[in-house]
């Protein structure tokens, strides 16, 4: 089991970024990667979550968390693939983009599959020169500091939940200065309250987001 929050010291080398649901494509991220001259060595590249499914190299993108400078929170397909998995909830996995999982030797996968999710926890906090940011698949709390409070009965709302975008929520999530999700599939990055939501359907729409977590602070610097 993975743990809840994973909290991030301050990059004093190089840039951290965040991109959104890379969902198997894999070569839409090494080109944008290219682009901001991400440089492997210094820099830090964190995740929204959703790394596999519907798109053409879900396990390629599934090893990405076991590179040094690249870190992912637990998306909903990652709770789907273990839900397959452990349960034997294959159908519902597949009907979701799972279907790369077929064509994998069963027990190779779930080994992998393993070892990826112990490295991917539900929440991740990473601390920049004047700023805190939380980054989850979904939704967060109200108040960031309940993940320690309320623990693992928050997962369900960490990977699935709409509740604050379907309702066009600007009350800002407190104890963070901004949080970052993906999920929901939008034209362009959107910014209510302190939540910024930069999933744009990489997988269908061949747009995937990425930016410095400065930057998404930034959007948020003359509201607080």
């Amino acid at each position: 089991m993975s743990e809840l929050v994973q909290r991030f010291t301050i990059n004093r080398e190089g840039t951290d970024y965040v991109v959104g649901d890379i969902h198997g494509c894999y070569d839409l991220l090494a080109t944008a990667l290219e682009r901001k001259g991400f440089d492997a060595t210094r820099d830090r590249l964190f995740c929204v979550g959703d790394l596999i499914d519907r798109g053409p190299d879900s396990r390629a993108c599934l090893e990405l968390v076991f590179e040094p400078w690249f870190h992912s929170v637990r998306g909903n397909h990652e709770e789907l693939a273990s839900q397959a998995l452990q349960g034997g909830d294959w159908a519902l996995w597949v009907e979701n983009g799972g279907g790369w999982a077929l064509n994998e030797q069963p027990r190779r996968l779930a080994a992998l599959l393993h070892e990826a999710l112990a490295r991917m926890p539900y929440a991740i906090e990473v601390a920049l020169d004047d700023a805190r940011v939380g980054i989850v698949h979904a939704e967060p709390p109200d108040d960031w500091a309940a993940l320690a409070q309320q623990g693992h009965a928050l997962r369900q709302r960490l990977t699935w939940a709409r509740r604050r975008i379907a309702s066009r929520c600007e009350t800002r999530v407190s104890n963070i200065d901004a949080v970052v999700v993906g999920h929901t599939i939008l034209a362009s990055p959107t910014n209510l309250g302190n939540v910024r939501y930069i999933d744009l359907g990489a997988f269908s729409t061949r747009a995937l987001h990425i930016e410095a977590l400065s930057e998404s602070v930034s959007h948020f610097a003359s509201k607080t």
